[in-house]
């Protein structure tokens, strides 16, 4: 049931989108469209004057009501998959997170009852006047009592509150548009809404972004082209974030990259490098990383000029699974492969397994090739990735969010990128960086990682095998052995390698069993030097082995 606060906020919101000329899209959707003749009877739409672009107006009234709409404006920006065209997906994306910031003294409050002492007693010196201001915090600068500088976040007072009540207006009119508007059904709004309800409370936990920062300099400690700024544990509170102070020149200043001595080219590889190193390596990115929000550290000496990324509420993450069929996919469209792209879709899941194979090739190729008939080095990543996701949603392709925060990062660092030196060629920097990472998952080198890594857990367990042997040794003599198969667990086992085929797991778990009975009778008593005397368990085991690598010739 709507409240009295939202009924207002309802009112305040229908004055902006008259304001902005936008009262019609109200009035297109399936319950309204016979009232349309109502614009008609509305004084100020008797003299319109000339209109801005659709898209444009609704950035603006965004903007107009306020911080919360605002970064809800910012998420659809990276859902290019939901609309037909690209125009909104990219006025959205110029919003901009620029909030008035809010009196000093309330962030002084804030630290005092955070720390339960006044910032004096923290702090050497505390700025009161913030450096920047957004939507849910803001930032104030700062000298720890030891001398070092330091930037302190402090939450928004109050914003808890707005975003509830905010949050609540948007989930009525989600489940309105869900059920009377013709694309509601397709773009499920109240999905999109819950999205954003788990964004916008992540970020509101600075401990939270603090361990995100933490991870972050921990994966790119000691690199030469990137540099993460320290948390101090100590002073770092869920309403307020104490992080090292680094000066650098934003990214997006060309002109005072150039006069510091800056090498763009260099910069803006780096820049690339450093984002598939986080993806193909960690598998854990910066997932907001617009100019804004990153800055340049000049070349000390020889070495290369340092990225700064700041402000870490939203970080993306791959599974090893989606990363290596991520990685498949790009190697794929490097060699034209559309046929393995659609294989690709398949076997990951990220289509139905009933895809036809042949029709969906014919659809990535009808995309991709008029966009290969360009210089590589024109073709955009992002792009790219943005069409391929508007094609596979035809065959019924669930667009997993890490995946769409991936897209959206890829088309902000190309922007940069390209944005610091035009002639950039991203395809030419990813070859080398996909095909180094599929090099270190196949082959030797990865049998030999996976042998160290799990050293430990074999040293743990091995002491403990000889007295499970004896046992299953007694337990076969007293004739009390027995098999207790799960299917589940075999399902289990089908599922995960399923790409192998049901042959080869056949093949697998039958030499497992007839390694098995080699081993009993291996470790077995020592008069029974003949296989005729080996102990039941090993017939058993044996047996069993043989039967499903006969079934696996047989299929």
């Amino acid at each position: 049931m709507i409240t009295v606060g939202q009924a207002l906020r309802v009112l305040g919101i229908q004055r902006v989108l008259i304001r902005h000329r936008l009262d019609e899209i109200i009035l297109e959707t399936h319950l309204l469209r016979p009232m349309r003749f109502v614009l008609y009877l509305l004084p100020w739409n008797w003299v319109r004057a000339p209109n801005a672009p659709r898209a444009e107006r609704i950035r603006h009234a965004l903007e107009d009501l306020g911080p919360i709409f605002v970064k809800f404006g910012q998420l659809l920006s990276t859902r290019q998959d939901l609309f037909a065209d690209d125009d909104l997906a990219l006025e959205l994306a110029k919003l901009r997170d620029h909030v008035a910031p809010f009196p000093g003294a309330e962030a002084h409050a804030i630290v005092e009852r955070a720390y339960g002492r006044p910032p004096a007693e923290v702090f050497a010196e505390f700025d009161e006047t913030p450096l920047a201001s957004a939507s849910i915090a803001q930032v104030h600068a700062a000298r720890l009592r030891d001398g070092r500088d330091v930037v302190v976040k402090v939450v928004r007072p109050g914003i808890k509150k707005v975003i509830g009540r905010d949050l609540g207006l948007l989930y009525i009119l989600a489940s309105l548009a869900e059920r009377y508007w013709a694309e509601g059904r397709r773009l499920k709004p109240t999905r999109i809404v819950a999205e954003y309800e788990k964004i916008i409370f992540d970020e509101l936990d600075l401990v939270r972004e603090a361990a995100n920062c933490s991870q972050l300099r921990r994966n790119f400690e000691g690199a030469e082209e990137v540099y993460v700024p320290r948390i101090e544990w100590d002073l770092t509170k869920n309403t307020v974030l104490v992080m090292e102070r680094v000066t650098g020149i934003p990214i997006d200043n060309v002109e005072a990259l150039r006069q510091a001595g800056v090498d763009l080219k260099r910069l803006a590889e780096a820049a690339v490098q450093v984002f598939f190193a986080a993806v193909f390596r960690d598998r854990y990115f910066h997932a907001d990383m617009h100019p804004g929000n990153l800055f340049v550290i000049p070349s000390q000496g020889a070495g290369p000029p340092k990225i700064v990324p700041v402000d870490f509420g939203i970080m993306g993450s791959l599974s090893e699974f989606d990363q290596r069929y991520l990685a498949n996919n790009f190697l794929a469209f490097l060699n034209r492969d559309y046929r393995r792209v659609a294989e690709l879709h398949v076997e990951s899941g990220w289509v139905p397994a009933g895809t036809r194979v042949d029709d969906f090739e014919f659809a990535i190729r009808s995309v991709c090739e008029p966009m290969f008939e360009r210089p590589i080095a024109d073709v955009s990543f992002g792009h790219l990735l943005l069409r391929l996701f508007q094609t596979a949603q035809r065959f019924h392709m669930v667009i997993l969010p890490q995946l769409l925060l991936l897209q959206k990062t890829l088309v902000n660092v190309e922007g940069v990128a390209r944005q610091l030196y035009p002639e950039i060629d991203l395809w030419q920097i990813a070859r080398p960086a996909l095909e180094r990472w599929m090099g270190e998952r196949v082959g030797l080198r990865r049998l030999v990682r996976a042998g160290r890594d799990g050293v430990p857990m074999w040293a743990e367990r091995l002491p403990g095998i000889p007295g499970i042997v004896i046992d299953l040794l007694d337990q076969a003599k007293h004739g009390d052995l027995r098999f207790h198969v799960e299917a589940q667990a075999f399902h289990d086992i089908r599922r995960e390698v399923r790409a192998a085929g049901e042959r080869g797991v056949y093949a697998i778990l039958g030499a497992a069993f007839i390694v098995g009975a080699a081993l009993l009778f291996g470790l077995g008593v020592p008069d029974q030097t003949m296989l005729a005397e080996a102990p039941f368990g090993v017939w058993v085991l044996g047996g069993f082995g043989l039967l499903m690598v006969a079934n696996a010739l047989r299929r």
